[in-house]
């Protein structure tokens, strides 16, 4: 049982961001913004969404994107934060569960997931 002025704060701020439909398995674009000093600009991580957590404004998701020297890299994005830009979902993925910690152990074709079509 949550308190209610923290609910009714909370729906204010759920409300005011746009944040599309998307789920574990879903390819991903996140613009980040990055403050360099006094300069600004957005960055895109791009790469499979392969958990989300969480309700309200403390939901995260979680995204992983193959580095340089196939080097997996992953990083937590609070939905409802001011550093994220936008959010795009480019490809719908097929997956059977939640949570895809799985794809950490793959490499290559092993690593695919198959594409939702319509």
């Amino acid at each position: 049982m949550r308190n209610k002025y923290i609910e009714a704060f909370e729906a204010g701020q759920i409300s005011e961001k746009n944040v599309p439909q998307f789920r574990a398995g879903d390819t991903l674009r996140v613009a980040v913004k990055i403050i360099e000093g006094d300069k600004q600009r957005v960055q895109n991580f791009e790469g499979v969404c392969i958990a989300r957590r969480g309700t309200g404004t403390g939901e995260t998701f979680m995204v992983r994107k193959i580095g340089a020297n196939s080097v997996g890299v992953e990083r937590i994005f609070p939905i409802y934060s001011d550093s994220i830009d936008e959010i795009v979902v480019l490809r719908r993925g097929v997956v059977r569960r939640a949570k895809l910690f799985y794809l950490r152990d793959r490499r290559g074709k092993a690593a695919k997931i198959r594409e939702l079509r319509k």
